[in-house]
């Protein structure tokens, strides 16, 4: 029998001599699914929680025992686990000290898991076609998380560290239990009927398998899909995946890095507005040096010192000018009368006159050239046009020279 008084220590080992103490809890099996299962690499250890609908308990197995085992454990696997409950006086927590394990087959949580994911998945709301991208400089966003846990003062706090700007509209919602998905899909409702949201990050901190299981829900997915705003899903640690992350816009593997997605570093900001002022003062003293130095370069130009220069300079290209036109219109014109000279010797040598004022005559009939003894008959009227006149003539005879 116990003192009315004891340390915690005494009271730990007295309850585990009373549980070592119970044979059929020395080599008892026990059915359920694995969850939060975790492999201490350093040691070899394996812990792991066992759970069925109602409730849970504390599993280790420790490196000698595992090293057994032939199959591969994961989160959602049904399994049989034999061995021996016991209390770990440390923290006072009974556990199930695993020997083997055998498998049952998959849980219920993660085959239904994978039948939302592959009906949803066929139905397109994964396609990284309709993602949307997240807004760089966002004046609200909305959260939708628990306003109790750690998850939503890390949001909190990045938030205002990072772009203190940006209002934050706090939507409080149940993240774990039966009444969660209902609780997120009603909020997401009132949410959409708002008009001047920029994103919203849904999510919460990690947990098992189970405690995650409400954002696997196929209805709060599809609410996810129809937001009229980008979504950010930050749901667990960074090895959880949940089906509001596939339908999200963009997964965050934490809230916290939920929250850098979600806005720019305000520091980061005023140092690149500060390198780009920087920048534009630079771009232009260069240009203004440039500028002045252009403007006085022409300012020193002989022409605005001496504007004569100009008036000078053009006399001069004038004259030149004239110059070199009368020169070639002389030319021109001392070509053109040589070849009219020899145009006019050609015209002279062929003309009839040249060839009359050597006798000859040119006879017609009526204005009709007479070039044949036939154009005419005795008795007609004919003119001789000679070099120095004209004759009329009657025709008294014709001969034919044969």
């Amino acid at each position: 029998m116990l003192n009315n008084s004891v340390t915690v220590k005494q009271l730990n080992l007295y309850i585990k001599s009373l549980i070592d103490s119970d044979q059929k809890l020395c080599n008892i099996s026990v059915t359920g699914e694995i969850s939060n299962f975790k492999n201490h690499y350093s040691s070899g250890h394996w812990y792991f929680t066992l759970k069925d609908a109602d409730a849970q308990i504390r599993c280790v197995m420790f490196k000698w025992s595992n090293e057994r085992v032939k199959i591969d454990l994961s989160d959602g696997m049904s399994v049989t686990v034999t061995g021996r409950v016991a209390v770990y006086e440390k923290d006072g927590q009974y556990q199930l000290y695993a020997e083997s394990i055998s498998a049952v087959g998959e849980g219920d949580l993660a085959l239904k898991f994978q039948q939302i994911k592959e009906k949803l998945n066929s139905e397109g709301l994964f396609d990284t076609e309709t993602k949307r991208a997240i807004p760089r400089f966002p004046k609200k966003i909305a959260v939708v998380t628990s306003d109790t846990g750690a998850a939503v003062k890390d949001i909190t706090d990045i938030l205002g560290r990072r772009y203190p700007i940006c209002k934050i509209v706090m939507c409080p919602v149940a993240v774990q239990g039966e009444a969660a998905a209902k609780s997120m899909i009603d909020t997401l409702d009132k949410l959409y009927t708002l008009s001047d949201i920029d994103t919203v990050i849904i999510g919460r901190g990690g947990g098992s398998a189970e405690d995650l299981a409400a954002f696997n829900d196929e209805a709060l997915a599809r609410k996810i899909y129809e937001s009229p705003f980008p979504v950010i899903s930050a749901v667990g640690h960074e090895t959880d995946f949940s089906i509001s992350d596939f339908v999200a816009d963009k997964r965050a593997a934490t809230p916290s890095e939920a929250a850098e997605l979600a806005v720019p570093d305000i520091a980061e900001l005023k140092q690149l507005i500060k390198r780009y002022t920087a920048s534009c003062s630079s771009l232009i003293i260069a240009k203004f040096t440039f500028c002045l130095d252009k403007y006085t370069g022409i300012a020193s130009n002989r022409i605005f010192k001496e504007p004569q220069y100009i008036f000078e300079n053009k006399v001069q290209t004038l004259d030149l000018l004239f110059s070199k036109i009368s020169a070639s219109a002389e030319k021109i014109c001392s070509e053109l009368q040589g070849k009219f000279d020899t145009l006019v010797t050609r015209i002279d040598a062929l003309s009839p006159l040249k060839t009359m004022s050597r006798g000859y005559a040119f006879a017609t009939d009526n204005g009709n050239p007479i070039t044949s003894v036939r154009d005419v008959k005795e008795n007609d009227n004919v003119d001789l046009y000679l070099a120095d006149g004209e004759i009329k003539c009657t025709v008294n005879s014709i001969t034919e020279r044969k």
